[in-house]
């Protein structure tokens, strides 16, 4: 169990992901925390890793860190893409085995699963089919990162485990418009749309697709829950070569109710369209969390209240410097 002296490396600390898990160690009491930014620890020089590791000597290590980005720049940069998260999964997961580290915990994504795989996605479908083509490099590389965890728990008995997580949202999120995901995406939209006093959005597809959506708070309080979790707990309910555990909600909603939804939080009265000329994606795609409910979590934030919490922390951080522009 992790104790309020144990020293963690939280890589990847200002990410949506990363700044959550630091808040939540601060939130449980756990304060002796390293965190590097990028330009104080490039993670993809093997050198700098390796001396930063024989450096600090974290006892744990919580491995957030990631080169991410919507389908355009999968589709743009794919070799950056499987580059750099390769690299920087190598670097962390060795230089935590040279430097005696207790426990590593990897953050992958449900992009792993391939495509058209049936729902809900159960981990055992991993490495079962085709993958979606536009974010394949990036999907090899989290696999890869499964796999380094795996080989290095079988070779040199580390106790390295791995985390997929669902459709994230939350504080801290990228609300970029052409970037962002569809829940920071349309939150701006609808937002804009609010203060510009349109009369209409229009939102691609049909409405019909379904999705599942996790509050990034939600998965900080999962990833420290398998992180603490006995070591004989974890390895009797995975298999060494079949580890990694499903994070999600295990709810889904259509994109037409989650448009609405967001609406509402907003507070934009105009209507919505929807775009049918437009690709709806994957008709669902929802994660079967079996595994971690059995082992005694489920998530606690509804979509109402996440959504209602990301709109706060949208106002309260972005909202005049887009009324400016």
């Amino acid at each position: 169990m992790l104790q309020p002296e144990s020293k963690i490396y939280v890589a990847g600390h200002r990410g949506l992901v990363g700044s959550a898990i630091l808040r939540q160690l601060e939130k449980n009491g756990l304060n002796n925390i390293i965190s590097r930014t990028h330009g104080e620890l490039d993670l993809t020089n093997q050198k700098q890793v390796q001396d930063f590791f024989l450096e600090e000597k974290p006892e744990y290590v919580i491995l957030a860190a990631a080169k991410v980005g919507g389908i355009h720049a999968n589709s743009t940069y794919p070799a950056d893409f499987i580059y750099n998260n390769l690299i920087i999964e190598a670097n962390v997961v060795d230089a935590s085995y040279r430097n005696n580290v207790k426990r590593l915990l990897f953050l992958g994504s449900s992009c792993i699963y391939p495509k058209g795989v049936s729902q809900p996605m159960r981990e055992e479908a991993i490495l079962t089919g085709v993958l979606e083509p536009t974010n394949e490099p990036y999907a090899l590389a989290k696999i890869a990162g499964i796999k380094l965890c795996e080989s290095y728990n079988r070779q040199y008995e580390t106790d390295y485990r791995s985390v997929m997580p669902t459709n994230l949202y939350g504080q801290g999120d990228n609300f970029h418009p052409e970037n962002s995901h569809v829940i920071p995406g349309l939150m701006r939209r609808f937002h804009e749309a609010k203060v510009n006093g349109d009369n209409e959005i229009v939102v691609w597809g049909s409405g019909n697709a379904m999705r599942e959506f996790l509050h990034v708070d939600d998965m900080a309080s999962a990833s420290l829950f398998i992180l603490g979790l006995d070591r004989n707990i974890y390895q009797k309910n995975t298999k060494p070569m079949l580890s990694h555990i499903n994070v999600g909600s295990g709810k889904d909603c259509t994109i037409r109710e989650l448009a609405e939804s967001i609406k509402t939080v907003t507070g934009y009265s105009g209507n919505i369209l929807f775009d049918t000329s437009k690709p709806d994606g994957t008709l669902r795609k929802l994660m079967d969390t079996s595994r971690l409910n059995h082992l005694g979590w489920t998530a606690e934030i509804s979509l109402k209240e996440g959504l209602q919490l990301t709109y706060d922390w949208y106002l309260n951080n972005i909202e005049q410097s887009h009324i400016r522009t």
